[in-house]
């Protein structure tokens, strides 16, 4: 087909490109876009097809949010380095939508879960589960730590990694499982927030131990991230205030003992009905240690 010289009607010119032709008029009046010539029998607007790649562009940017004013300007300085510029700086916004999206979702995901782990739960079970490695932002504790310092810790990481609420991710306590074993069951050491975007492969996993040229595998830290490890959990659950949690620890420990399991690092504490309940007395934590191997 040769298009040379062929003008199209309005009609036709934003059926082409899947818009109304108001959308045209009103281009044509803003001075951002105009036809290619006006009809004088009718005062009808026509536009050449080679006008296409750039209404094009001007709806590409639309669809990106740039403001009418924005592409005026380009417009009129219309260039390829003007539209590396504003592609780049458009790019960048889209990436940050497309990461926060997927952030949504793997907290919707993650909430799903904990709400399929309580309709299918056995509260007197212990079992066995395989959890993936996952980083983990901590901030560092101990008995004298008030609730208030730990509240503005923890508003000051989510700040730092860019969350827009706290409930954009999962948050829970660490303790030594050493210091379980010597029935220090108060000594936590860190609390924790799982942020959705940190996943594993976006920084080291393994960091050196003490310049031996080894490198530690259950704790490991880069940049203030926590690396989670990989493979075999103990998972048990405790219901009601944190008065009954030591009971629940002993049998955890009498659990591993009658299975040859050695328990090691740290047990990870973590609330997984906060959302559905009133009372303390229904609040559930679940309870995950890693097994040596």
């Amino acid at each position: 087909m040769n298009k040379d010289g062929k003008l199209l009607t309005i009609g036709q010119f934003a059926a082409l490109h899947g818009i109304n032709k108001k959308t045209l008029m009103w281009y044509d009046e803003i001075g951002l876009f105009k036809p290619s010539s006006i009809n004088p029998e009718n005062g009808y607007r026509c536009y050449d097809y080679h006008q296409s790649p750039v209404l094009e562009t001007i709806l590409l940017l639309r669809e990106l949010d740039v403001s009418v004013s924005e592409i005026q300007t380009f417009m009129q300085n219309r260039s390829a380095a003007a539209l590396k510029c504003l592609l780049d700086e458009k790019i960048t916004d889209l990436d940050r939508s497309i990461m926060h999206l997927q952030a949504v979702r793997q907290t919707l995901y993650n909430h799903h879960q904990d709400m399929v782990t309580l309709l299918t739960m056995n509260l007197s079970e212990i079992n066995i589960v395989e959890k993936e490695e996952r980083y983990l932002v901590t901030v560092d504790i101990d008995e004298n730590t008030s609730f208030e310092q730990e509240v503005e810790m923890i508003v000051s990481k989510t700040t730092e990694y860019h969350l827009g609420r706290l409930h954009d991710a999962s948050y829970g306590s660490m303790i030594p499982v050493e210091n379980l074993q010597k029935s220090h069951f108060n000594d936590y050491t860190n609390l924790f927030i799982e942020i959705p975007f940190l996943k594993p492969g976006s920084a080291p996993l393994k960091t050196p131990l003490n310049g031996s040229g080894q490198t530690e595998d259950i704790i490991s830290y880069q940049n203030g991230l926590h690396i989670q490890p990989g493979g075999k959990y103990i998972r048990a659950f405790h219901k009601g205030d944190w008065s009954g949690i030591p009971c629940r620890y002993q049998a955890i420990f009498n659990y591993a003992d009658s299975h040859g399991l050695t328990l090691s690092g740290f047990s990870y504490e973590k609330g997984i009905n906060e959302t559905v309940i009133d009372r303390i007395e229904d609040y559930i934590v679940q309870i995950e240690i890693p097994i040596s191997v």
